[in-house]
């Protein structure tokens, strides 16, 4: 078996083969292209072995090549940057270059492959979170619209929240569309004219987050409706949770999921005693998920407020029972996604027939 490591950037990647006692076979350089994937492709079955990959950015900058080797039945490992750099500064020779960056990608798969993510074949989850981060990102451009139209309105009618209805409802962004500024004056009149535009952008912008939120509900109740058996989750969170986790079955345990979306305690234990502290690492997009569905279950979730009660009068603050609670949340979404992977559940393909 040889290990190959890549080293993926925008428009080329590195490749670098070794055998199984760590020895170097050769290295191919090339662009980062369906030709070139397909190249090297054939550069790696000329050692006639079989193969096992890893990639550093397979969901980024390697993304198309993590998807071709897939696709041709090979085994491909997702490699986090920050692991090919503590196999850089733990290797003989010190240094950063894409050839060595190959090389900490191939050691560290073929030291802890059976620990290390696979990357699986694209599916349904991969148009969810295309759909979820264009939905976040037109809600973020509403949020700085409308702090736009505050900051100009205080300007030009500091009252304004007396007489205009909400800038988060549809009736207060009809209002802004035909805002008339309440005194004369040439830069007041172009003050108001802004303020005219900006409200279009921001109808745009609501128009196209209500349109994509209705197209994650759909898409989520048909095959991942389980995870909403969970307090604090819709249709629309399991929409999110399933574009972040998906595609396939990327985590073998419950603490593997926890680990990567930053909500289990590290440990740092010495001489005896043992303590933990909070791990700021992870997947920050799932982390804040967590976060939002463990202020729900504290709110609704009687077990949940019990839960929180009872590791308060432990000695913990209320921010720390929350963390705690935020690694039970991470166990059951696991569990609830186990099911959403059964071969029953509906898949995109089969609305789409």
């Amino acid at each position: 078996m040889i290990t190959i490591g890549v080293d993926a950037h925008k428009g080329i990647h590195v490749a670098l083969a070794v055998d199984e006692g760590g020895r170097e076979l050769g290295e191919w350089r090339g662009p980062n292209s369906p030709d070139g994937w397909c190249t090297l492709a054939s550069w790696a079955a000329s050692f006639g072995e079989p193969s096992q990959w890893g990639i550093e950015g397979a969901w980024s900058n390697g993304r198309g090549l993590a998807q071709h080797l897939v696709g041709l039945g090979l085994t491909v490992f997702e490699i986090n940057a920050r692991w090919t750099a503590r196999e850089r500064r733990n290797s003989r020779k010190p240094g950063k270059s894409d050839r060595l960056d190959a090389r900490a990608v191939a050691r560290c798969v073929r030291e802890e492959a059976p620990k290390l993510p696979l990357v699986n074949a694209e599916d349904d989850s991969v148009l969810l979170d295309l759909l979820s981060n264009e939905r976040e990102a037109a809600v973020a451009e509403g949020t700085r619209l409308r702090n736009q139209i505050h900051a100009l309105l205080l300007q030009v009618d500091p009252q304004y929240g007396r007489h205009l209805p909400s800038l988060t409802s549809a009736a207060g962004v009809r209002a802004l569309k035909n805002y008339a500024a309440p005194v004369a004056g040439k830069l007041v009149e172009h003050r108001a004219a802004s303020i005219r535009r900006l409200a279009l952008r921001l109808e745009l912008a609501q128009e196209q987050a209500g349109d994509l939120a209705d197209q994650i509900r759909e898409l989520a109740q048909a095959r991942y409706e389980p995870l909403t058996r969970l307090c604090g989750v819709n249709l629309l969170t399991a929409g999110v949770l399933a574009g972040i986790l998906g595609p396939g079955l990327r985590f073998a345990s419950d603490a593997e999921l926890a680990a990567y979306a930053g909500a289990s305690p590290l440990e740092t234990s010495s001489a005896g005693l043992v303590r933990h502290r909070l791990n700021r690492g992870g997947n920050r997009r799932l982390n804040a998920v967590l976060y939002r569905i463990v202020l729900t279950q504290a709110h609704y979730l009687p077990e949940a407020r019990a839960y929180i009660a009872r590791r308060m009068s432990e000695g913990k603050t209320k921010r720390e029972a929350h963390r705690c609670l935020r690694r039970y949340v991470a166990r059951a979404i696991w569990r609830l996604w186990q099911e959403c992977l059964q071969p029953g559940s509906r898949r995109l393909a089969e609305i789409a027939a």
